[in-house]
């Protein structure tokens, strides 16, 4: 009786602390979705803030450039400032900046402006990514981390696929300004209750910043984006923009390494790199964020330009790799508790490898049907590639460098997504006009299959009309088979992750206990 009596006020306890936490996950998981939506959702509406600015197209990428790059930077300090100020600080503070920045785009005038308010919300949202998957972590008792991940991982992976719709349609429905004002909502509601909830993490007012290696990282990744986001626009090497541009990037990282290798207190620890399971994580992070993004940058364009389908109707259809995502984030929280992640990683990479080998057959004559089951079969492998990566990869690393971790896991994924962006729209572009090229050549009078009847009765290359169809579809047959080899190349950068699966260590099942460290 009296074991009963005293266990009687436990109950409205764990009831308290339940309530708490998913209140908290729910104001986290606004701001994870409110800045990954803004990795995306902008890229629809450039061209009506181009005329609504009354700018060039070269002036307008800057707002996509000024964000990346401000977000690129201000992501590595994360783990400093965290510990400086405080976690609950920190959040508070860039979540009202970012809502704050938000307001501002929106209400821009000139370009000059755009750019500025965008380099503040690209200041400001670094931030929120990073510390929602830490709170996420300190929140959660260990034997439900993987039902954290999932959930955390469902808004970030989330984000980027509705961007493209929701901005579509806030820009066709009211103006191109609310693809910005749409913030203000979730940004007061998320401030809002992360004052009223959250735990305030010690602060150590002694603690040095490491100036040199920032500035010197800083320059490095600054010049990386830039070469990146520019090496389109201007011919890539070609250009001496780019080439300073590499050779500035390179300077930075080297002084960045040189520094942390001799340094008693670098910002970004590389002792942290010891841990095997974290660091074979960064790496296939890398991959993982090729894949997302890069994927994506293809698909947009295939679906509207090739098989010629409006924006919001694109929109939609890249909306179903979400659906996929969506099951396989609800089944996998819930299998990290008997299957051994990398069973799970396995399954979701092959599941994304077969996707991408599927998309290499995409025609003009491919349905929507299958644009959605190839979709939603690449949104399931992903989801259950970032699930178990995640729990796998934070699973032994120490608290105090937890932070630190997600700062630099966010940095890797947006790196490894602007590469892949840059990779694949240079191909897309140079593989274009070299098809294009060699398809012209069996343009003769000579050519059986241009004297069909058929062919001749709908398109007769000897007059003006048959001359322009037949140049247009000349130029969509290359940009077709110039689509596969991108898609082909992407497959082979999947395959390569797989040899990654031998390198990660086993952990304990389910994962709690073996892992309570982490937590203390």
């Amino acid at each position: 009786m009296s074991a009963a009596a005293l266990s009687m006020p436990a109950a409205p306890a764990q009831r308290s602390a339940g309530a708490k936490r998913v209140l908290l996950t729910v104001c986290v998981m606004m701001a994870t979705i409110m800045q990954a939506l803004d990795t995306t959702i902008a890229n629809v509406a450039l061209p009506y803030m181009q005329g609504g600015l009354g700018t060039t197209q070269d002036q307008v990428n800057w707002v996509l450039t000024s964000y990346i790059v401000a977000a690129a930077i201000m992501t590595s300090p994360l783990g400093w400032m965290s510990a400086r100020f405080g976690r609950k600080r920190l959040f508070i503070v860039c979540t009202a900046g970012f809502t704050l920045a938000s307001m501002l785009c929106g209400a821009a005038q000139t370009i000059e402006q755009m750019v500025l308010f965008r380099l503040l919300q690209g200041v400001f949202g670094a931030a929120l990514v990073p510390l929602s998957q830490s709170v996420m972590l300190d929140a959660y008792p260990v034997e439900q981390r993987g039902s954290a991940m999932a959930i955390w991982g469902m808004g970030v992976m989330l984000g980027p696929i509705m961007g493209p719709t929701l901005g579509g349609w806030l820009t066709e429905t009211y103006s191109w300004r609310w693809v910005f004002f749409v913030n203000l909502p979730f940004g007061v509601v998320t401030v809002l209750g992360l004052s009223a909830i959250m735990d305030e993490t010690p602060s150590k007012k002694g603690l040095s910043f490491d100036w040199l290696g920032f500035i010197a990282l800083s320059v490095g990744i600054g010049s990386l984006q830039l070469m990146l986001d520019r090496g389109e626009q201007v011919g890539w090497f070609d250009s001496s923009e780019i080439v300073a541009e590499l050779v500035i990037a390179l300077a930075g990282f080297y002084f960045f390494l040189s520094h942390a290798c001799t340094s008693e207190r670098s910002f970004i620890p590389l002792h942290i790199f010891k841990d095997r399971n974290f660091a074979v994580g960064v790496v296939f992070m890398f991959i993982v964020g090729i894949i997302l993004l890069a994927t994506m940058a293809l698909v947009t364009p295939y679906i509207q330009n090739v098989l010629g389908y409006p924006v919001l109707t694109s929109g939609l259809l890249l909306g179903t790799r979400g659906i996929g995502t969506l099951v396989a984030m609800m089944v996998v929280g819930r299998l990290l508790r008997f299957v051994d992640p990398r069973i799970l990683v396995f399954f979701g990479l092959s599941a994304s490898t077969w996707a991408l080998y599927a998309m290499i057959s995409f025609s003009p004559n491919t349905s929507a049907a299958h644009i959605n089951f190839v979709n939603i079969i690449q949104g399931l492998g992903l989801g259950f590639v970032f699930v178990p990566l995640n729990t796998v990869a934070f699973a032994t690393l120490p608290a105090e460098l937890r932070t630190d971790g997600t700062a630099l896991w966010t940095l890797i994924r947006n790196i490894g997504s602007s590469i892949g962006i840059s990779i694949v729209i240079a191909e897309l572009t140079s593989k274009t006009t070299q098809f294009r090229s060699q398809l012209v050549e069996h343009i003769t009078p000579f050519n059986d299959a241009l004297k069909m009847p058929d062919v001749k009765a709908v398109m007769d290359w000897t007059t003006e009309g048959g001359r322009a169809m037949l140049d247009q579809l000349v130029t969509q047959q290359a940009a077709v088979i110039a689509y596969s080899n991108d898609f082909k190349l992407m497959m082979f950068i999947s395959l390569s992750a797989f040899p990654l699966l031998l390198l990660i260590k086993k952990t304990a099942k389910p994962q709690g206990q073996a892992e309570a460290h982490v937590m203390d």
